[in-house]
């Protein structure tokens, strides 16, 4: 079935207002001050907070 009367552009575009993408929100280590996801380990330092940081390894080749 077809619809009966066509939806205008402005109200198509009100109905997918909430489809865009949003920005990933990034924070700085306190620790080395490289950016990383909140309340998760920095992948540069592996720190998490002042009384945990995980060990990383240095040697990557």
């Amino acid at each position: 079935m077809l619809p009966v009367q066509k939806h205008s552009k402005s109200r198509k575009r009100k109905r997918r207002s909430h489809h865009a993408l949003k920005p990933i929100h990034y924070v700085r280590c306190p620790q080395c001050g490289s950016s990383k996801l909140p309340h998760c380990a920095c992948d540069n330092c592996g720190y998490v907070n002042p009384k945990l940081a995980l060990q990383m390894d240095t040697d990557q080749a």
